[in-house]
């Protein structure tokens, strides 16, 4: 099973929309690990986002993302990396399509709701950053055999 960083940014929490982004998640099948209410320092932020360090966007990034309460959460599931990336949608909420989480509710092209991690090695980066490994649920998924046919010897 595949692990994902997620965060709900600060004008998710902001806008009360934490319930139904968590519910999407849910009733997609991604099981919730790891899950917490914080405030970002600005140390943190500066580190989850070095790559971008630099660009014009950077230190409005930062400043966002240290504005206000986040939620992060930890999700795991058969491709969760590619299904979360897939509900979120494209970056900006105005370019999103309808049935995504920014097409639904993003407006900004600099308030866009969620964060999730892009690929294998940046989830294990950024899951180390929020959650130590204590933290994280560790066994199966209750409801595996509901969504999952595991009556064969991988999970469909």
């Amino acid at each position: 099973m595949e692990q994902t960083l997620v965060i709900l940014k600060p004008d998710c929490v902001a806008r009360r929309l934490v319930g139904e982004v968590i519910r999407r998640f849910e009733r997609k099948g991604l099981h919730i690990v790891g899950m917490k209410l914080m405030t970002v320092s600005q140390s943190l932020a500066r580190t989850m986002y070095t790559e971008h360090e630099g660009a014009e966007f950077y230190e409005p990034l930062v400043r966002f993302m240290t504005g206000g309460p986040v939620v992060v959460m930890c999700l795991r599931g058969k491709r969760a990396i590619g299904i979360v990336r897939s509900m979120l949608g494209p970056t900006f909420g105005p370019d999103a399509p309808p049935g995504t989480i920014r097409g639904d509710f993003g407006m900004s092209k600099r308030y866009n709701l969620v964060h999730g991690s892009d690929g294998p090695e940046s989830a294990a980066r950024e899951l180390s950053l929020f959650f130590q490994s204590d933290e994280l649920i560790d066994g199966t998924q209750p409801d595996l055999d509901h969504v999952y046919d595991t009556t064969g010897p991988e999970l469909i």
